[in-house]
């Protein structure tokens, strides 16, 4: 799903009345139409009772009154409170405003805090309310009467449903200007807008739902829209195919992984067990020899490759030679998970990096090596992926976390393109990035996840599918989507809570089959 900012939807909005002829207030019917169509759909009962809608002055308090002229028209009793004074209201949503007062539409005048106590009195008696206060262009702090309104509607029962996006979420970071309203339904138009779907403005939106306005798909295109959302639908099952039946383990490819030290065997066994999930065909993991042992008895799919550690139970610059025979015939390499920060194994992880002429996945300590020399990068030529958590992330970058995590979409893509590797930055909403900058933000996964050792089995879910031939942007994407949905399946039957990473292994299989079924039915 195409995601924009505010500044491309505008743009949109301007070129389609500019250049194709199509009037502003023909948008602001197909708008306001089709979002009093999904409320009506939503919420079959306000047939019964009666819609309270919320107006500002700006096109979207015109959109709120064409869903008040629709309402109507389909008997349903609505009043309009004006979140302002008639004459403060100009272009397109004034000529609207106008036919509503010539149909007799019932219209409440609120311009002030000191007149909205009345407001107050009548909301908490509708049955549902319509927010359409302000739109995509609010870029400041909500205040006055404004703030005091969309404050006590949060504090009502009653459904709201909020045109465009929820007043006081900022549409491109999703930021919330002080305050926001919390809708259960968000109808937006055109496009869905990358503050609809990242955090805190995800937490206000509720269920979205996208309204085609009329703008034409061919100013879409060319709109060099370049951030998605992950929908199931648009991925290319193709990738996942059935397999023929004269298939054989060697056409599907070989990772050799890279992970583990004392202390740290359960993640080398989690991304040898996540690459086995995900379909590759043989996994090899190479482990210091004093820890095999372990590895023996905790992996049965998987091979294992005793390597000298001198230093005991340490990858080391001695293991170098048997590495790279290693790599030989092996289709993708996942490097890093529990191997340690000591100086020797960061010393052999930035040596492997340079070396590795396969597809590349580096997760955990593997990227605190990769920190102290991210300009190698740059000189590689293999396809690259990291998977960086947001701590990570800032170790890369020589930032804070916050940094990081107040402009994930930024980062994540400066990195991509700065350093020509895929970036998956993991967290709540994992966001992916190619080198090119096109950007997709995962909606599966839940807090359940937030448990040791799943970002290990995403490391080898990644890795498995490199392995299998599928390209790094689409690995990443299937990996994490797969990921996620395999973490929901496994919370709907066990909570999050007691949730595991080994859960994630066992529920991919059907994460699987009800993608290739029915697709991912959660929400945005």
């Amino acid at each position: 799903m195409k995601l924009v900012t505010a500044s491309q939807m505008q743009d949109l909005d301007r070129r389609t009345i500019q250049e194709c002829g199509i009037p502003g207030i023909v948008l602001m019917e197909n708008a306001g139409k089709g979002a009093a169509e999904l409320l009506v759909q939503h919420f079959p009962e306000v047939r019964q009772g009666w819609v309270a809608i919320l107006a500002g002055r700006g096109n979207n308090g015109g959109d709120g009154l064409v869903i008040a002229r629709h309402l109507r028209n389909w008997g349903i009793k609505v009043k309009v409170y004006l979140l302002c004074s008639k004459e403060n209201v100009h272009g397109d949503a004034r000529t609207n405003l106008q036919v509503w007062l010539n149909m007799r539409g019932e219209t409440i005048e609120v311009p002030s805090e000191g007149e909205s106590v009345r407001v107050k009195e009548e909301l908490a008696q509708a049955n549902l309310i319509v927010d359409a206060i302000f739109g995509t262009g609010l870029n400041s702090e909500v205040g006055g009467h404004f703030k005091e309104v969309i404050s006590f509607v949060n504090s009502l029962p009653q459904p709201v449903m909020a045109v465009d996006i929820p007043s006081g979420v900022e549409a491109t970071g999703g930021k919330v200007l002080g305050v926001a309203i919390k809708a259960n339904l968000t109808a937006t138009f055109g496009l869905a807008k990358i503050g609809q779907t990242i955090h805190p403005g995800l937490n206000y939106v509720g269920k979205l739902e996208v309204v085609d306005i009329g703008i034409p798909s061919y100013l879409i295109d060319e709109a060099e829209i370049k951030t998605y959302l992950i929908d199931p639908a648009e991925l290319d099952l193709g990738l996942l195919s059935p397999r023929p039946a004269q298939a054989h383990k060697g056409n599907y490819g070989h990772l050799l992984v890279l992970a583990g030290s004392p202390g740290k065997t359960g993640a080398a066994a989690l991304v040898c067990q996540g690459a086995m999930r995900a379909g590759a065909g043989l996994v090899t993991l190479g482990i210091p020899a004093s820890l095999n042992h372990i590895l023996e008895v905790k992996l049965t799919e998987a091979m294992t490759e005793p390597l000298p550690d001198p230093i005991n139970g340490y990858l080391c610059p001695d293991s170098m030679g048997r590495i790279l025979q290693l790599l030989e015939g092996k289709t993708a390499l996942a490097l890093g998970p529990g191997v340690s920060t000591q100086p020797q194994v960061r010393e052999l992880i930035l040596g492997l990096i340079s070396k590795a002429k396969i597809p590349l996945v580096v997760d955990a300590d593997g990227i605190t090596a990769l920190a102290s020399r991210p300009q190698l990068l740059k000189e590689c030529t293999n396809p690259i992926t990291i998977t960086p958590h947001p701590g990570e992330m800032a170790r890369l970058l020589g930032t804070t976390t916050k940094e990081v995590q107040d402009n994930r979409i930024e980062v994540a893509r400066d990195f991509a393109t700065s350093y020509s590797c895929v970036v998956v930055l993991k967290g709540n909403r994992t966001i992916i990035s190619s080198p090119e900058g096109e950007v997709y933000i995962n909606p599966s996964g839940n807090p359940g996840m937030a448990s040791g050792g799943t970002g290990d089995v995403l490391t080898g879910m990644i890795g498995g599918l490199l392995a299998q031939g599928i390209p790094p942007l689409e690995a990443a994407k299937w990996g994490v989507y797969l990921h996620g949905l395999a973490g929901d399946i496994a919370a709907t039957k066990l909570g999050e809570m007691p949730l595991i990473a080994s859960d994630i292994l066992d529920y991919l299989p059907y994460a699987l089959k009800e993608i290739k079924t029915h697709g991912n039915k959660k929400d945005t």
